[in-house]
């Protein structure tokens, strides 16, 4: 009888353990399911985690390579970039050269600043037009640079926009310093205004040297065609800003495919409030220049 009773106490016992052990068991589960989900967002604000954003970029980097011809590349590559607007066509790349490379583009420039000048139109002159460029500047081509810095920031404007280096301008490394500015103006010469052209400058990529601590932006006054119908005057700092980012680069495009001048990509540079600015301007044209190499 008592061994009876021992057997039946040993099935309840039994019964009520297991269901304690699942319970348990799902309790632990779930607290750590949910737990580790709740850190993750709360470090990440509800994105993907850096370590993971680091493992897709390594994955995109090993995808096999296609056959190429004698003008391509052996492999894949990526650049990350931004489309700031569709309207103007304007490109924004992050970290597109490296702090050293930016000091480096500086101290080759340094020395042959010069004032910035202007194409003028009929009609206008050197008073005329004073204060709507106030920078100082120089042009250096690629093979004048005996580091081979601007030679690698060149090479890879060429692969983002799909321009050969033949059709691009020498770079035209400039400062602003506080008060300096360049009004809104067209990178593109419109041919009734400046007379015939042999080329037209269809695209603008420009290297930000240095963080500008106050101003100094780059404005699009009439992206997405907002202010056309206020008599804007090209002085003030209105539209899509830009803000100078050491490292930085910034396309956009002056013509559209058919070859006329887009009213869209009017653009200037905003006075430096504080700091200075240093900014490498690269010029694409539609045809080849021979100057840039």
């Amino acid at each position: 009888m008592a061994s009876k009773g021992r057997l039946l106490w040993g099935l309840a016992r039994a019964k009520v353990e297991f269901p304690l052990v699942f319970f348990y068991c799902t309790v632990f589960f779930l607290a750590g399911f949910y737990g580790s989900l709740l850190f993750s967002l709360g470090f990440s604000g509800g994105r993907v985690p850096r370590g993971r954003l680091l493992e897709v970029d390594k994955e995109a980097s090993d995808l096999p390579g296609m056959p190429y011809g004698e003008t391509g590349e052996s492999r894949p590559s990526s650049v990350t970039f931004q489309v700031l607007s569709w309207k103007p066509r304007a490109v924004y790349f992050p970290k597109f050269a490296t702090e050293e490379e930016c000091q480096n583009i500086i101290k080759v420039a340094r020395s042959s600043l010069e004032p910035s000048t202007l194409a003028l139109r009929e009609g206008e002159t050197g008073e005329n037009t004073k204060g709507i460029r106030t920078s100082s500047g120089t042009f250096i081509s690629a093979s004048e640079d005996s580091t081979g810095i601007l030679d690698q920031v060149e090479r890879k404007i060429s692969r983002v926009t799909m321009i050969p280096r033949e059709n691009m301008e020498s770079f035209n490394v400039l400062r602003y310093e506080i008060g300096q500015r360049y009004a809104s103006h067209y990178d593109a010469f419109n041919p009734a205004e400046y007379g015939p052209q042999q080329s037209h400058r269809v695209a603008t990529f420009l290297l930000y040297l240095t963080d500008v601590e106050e101003g100094g932006e780059t404005i699009f006054p009439y992206e997405n065609g907002l202010n056309m119908d206020i008599g804007y005057d090209y002085e003030k700092c209105i539209g899509l800003k830009v803000k100078p980012r050491q490292g930085d680069g910034l396309l956009f495009y002056s013509m559209f495919t058919n070859h006329t001048i887009d009213p869209l990509s009017l653009h200037g540079s905003c006075p430096v409030i504080k700091g200075v600015k240093w900014v490498a301007a690269k010029w694409i044209r539609d045809q080849m220049q021979g100057n840039s190499t």
